[in-house]
């Protein structure tokens, strides 16, 4: 269909159009440029503006460093600071306008008068029904509108560019590329800027390289832009990990629904079953003895002597205030503790201690300790720090130290389990509980050389509870050492049990607390991301719960061992009578 429309009738003050070329875009006559915004040559706009941004920007930079170094948080603001960033936000607008990205264009508009249509013949517009308009970056608003008809063909709705769609082949090219080794597989993401896309393409070229399949492992499903950069490196799918809720757990008059990511049987049922224990007996009190991340580097003197008055220079308490203020630069948060040390013949390690707010706090105290070693080498220029840890932290690995002093938060939970509670919900009594602590989480640990390990089952609880939340899981290690006490109270009758945990590591920021489905649980508890009304809150009540959990299980594991029934019911509930193979095949 061949549609015409009369010729346009211009207005009564006439303006002269200039001839163009068919099919040019419509453009807009007299558009506002940001350098109109002041009444002056482009020159002078420019150099003003450009000295504005460079002046305010050496002041706020002068300001903050100043804050930094007195330990001022960066967002009390005075007023000479407040009229600076505001004359940095007009300058900044201004020097993008002039750099292409108009702001004044964004903001006056102009009016449909000032568009003209540029085409061979401006005195009639033709609409073949065959051949459809296609959308500008813009939508086309001549300055008369054809008749209603034809203006639904003419003026499209601006619709959103189509997304991408990489063919087979340009992802086969790619494949082959990394198989042959042209193209790192650790490059993908940076190469492709599909996240999800370079996944796919690693995931294939792994396929070839060792001929085995990946078919059981998911790919589909997951954010992967999440993890870049944070937390897995180089992804070719994810793993499935259940997770089930134990509770409500009454800890400190409050109920939490625990979350428990694990592939083990019988565990969350074990756990909830102690839950169930100590809801019914009144609940479990807990108690954060001490909050603090710890790390230690070793340096190296050439003598024993130069490393301890190193050593006696830390420790002196007239030192601490100095050395506090260069490490607690580094954070608004992390904030120096104490300070001790450890001489082996001319190395020193010094292993400090920081409060980290709502985060696990590696990275932060670690900033903080490279802060104080390069004020130390001004008055110990012969100090050679050998590395920013040395393992008298320490992270991950079981050790007395942490045992001793602690490492993260020390928590200490306790319950008074009533006697008809031991009996009908636990299904033992008090005098085999108490008897078979003693011996087994006592004296077994004691004669197996246990460090941490006077304890049932805590890193199992600690554990599923970690990978549910985001947690780093590395560090059940120490998190896991835990003394389980249990004694008879009240004539007899009752049971106290209590378990002492002195280096559980959590946090509620950072890491993998930031991934969706982490997330969801540390909502689930009431301890998402940072504590706004008090910094660190939030991770202190995280360690409670882990405590309190590994309260609840340890109760139900030991009934279940001095009743006869472990056995029983792990053949009940972590055996399958179904063929997983045929499954996964199906």
């Amino acid at each position: 269909m061949d549609v015409r429309r009369r010729p346009i009738k211009h207005q009564s003050h006439h303006r002269s159009v200039k001839s163009h070329t068919a099919g040019e875009l419509l453009k807009p006559h007299n558009q506002p440029k940001a350098s109109d915004a002041l009444p002056l040559p482009l020159y002078l706009t420019n150099g003003l503006f450009f000295t504005l941004f460079f002046s305010v920007m050496y002041f706020l930079l002068h300001r903050w460093r100043e804050k930094i170094r007195n330990s001022v948080p960066l967002h009390v603001v005075t007023l000479s600071e407040l009229a600076a960033l505001v004359s940095l936000v007009a300058s900044v607008i201004y020097l993008l306008g002039f750099f292409g990205i108009d702001f004044v264009q964004s903001v006056i508009r102009p009016s449909p008068d000032s568009w003209e249509i540029e085409d061979d013949n401006s005195d009639q517009l033709m609409i073949d029904d065959d051949k459809p308009v296609k959308p500008c970056g813009q939508a086309l608003v001549p300055h008369i509108m054809p008749t209603t008809d034809v203006a639904e063909s003419v003026v499209e709705k601006k619709k959103p560019p189509p997304a991408i769609e990489h063919t087979s082949e340009e992802d086969e090219e790619i494949v082959k590329m990394v198989v042959a080794g042209s193209v790192p597989s650790y490059s993908l993401e940076s190469k492709l800027g599909d996240s999800k896309r370079a996944a796919a393409v690693r995931r294939e070229a792994l396929q070839r390289i060792t001929g085995k399949s990946l078919s059981g492992l998911p790919l589909e499903g997951f954010d992967y832009d999440s993890i870049l950069g944070q937390c897995c490196e180089m992804p070719v799918g994810y793993i499935q990990i259940p997770v089930g809720i134990a509770g409500p757990l009454l800890l400190n008059g409050a109920e939490f629904s625990v979350p428990m990511a694990t592939t083990e049987g019988c565990l969350v049922a074990s756990t909830n079953r102690g839950c169930k224990a100590i809801y019914v007996s009144g609940g479990a009190t807990c108690m954060l003895l001490k909050d603090g991340m710890t790390r230690a580097p070793v340096v190296r003197f050439g003598s024993a002597k130069r490393a301890a008055e190193l050593k006696m220079f830390l420790e002196d308490p007239l030192n601490f205030d100095t050395l506090a203020v260069m490490f607690n630069k580094s954070s608004r948060f992390g904030r120096l503790q104490s300070i001790r040390c450890a001489i082996a013949g001319k190395n020193l390690y010094i292993r400090f201690c920081c409060s980290t707010g709502d985060a696990m706090g590696m990275n932060m105290v670690s900033k903080g300790v490279q802060n104080v070693l390069d004020f130390l080498q001004t008055d110990f220029p012969d100090m050679d720090v050998m590395g920013i840890s040395g393992n008298y932290c320490s992270d991950k690995k079981p050790a007395a130290v942490n045992w001793i002093e602690g490492r993260g938060k020390s928590v200490v939970c306790e319950a008074v389990i009533k006697e008809d509670v031991v009996q009908k919900v636990l299904k033992t009594s008090v005098a085999s509980l108490v008897e078979l602590n003693m011996l087994k989480n006592l004296t077994g640990s004691a004669m197996a050389g246990a460090l941490g390990g006077f304890n049932a089952h805590a890193s199992n609880i600690v554990s599923a509870v970690y990978l549910a939340t985001g947690q780093d899981p590395a560090q059940n290690v120490e998190s896991s050492h835990c003394i389980t006490m249990m004694e008879a109270v009240n004539g007899g009758k009752d049971l106290h049990v209590s378990v002492t945990m002195p280096s559980i590591e959590v946090g509620t920021v950072g890491g993998g607390t930031q991934l969706a489905s982490q997330a969801a649980c540390l909502n689930l508890l009431g301890v998402k991301g940072a504590s706004k009304d008090e910094p660190g809150s939030n991770a202190r009540v995280l360690a409670t719960i882990v405590a309190g959990s590994v309260l609840a299980g340890e109760l139900s594991l030991m009934s279940a061992i001095a009743a006869g029934q472990l056995v029983k019911s792990h053949m009940k509930y972590n055996r399958s009578t179904r063929d997983m193979s045929k499954l996964a095949s199906s």
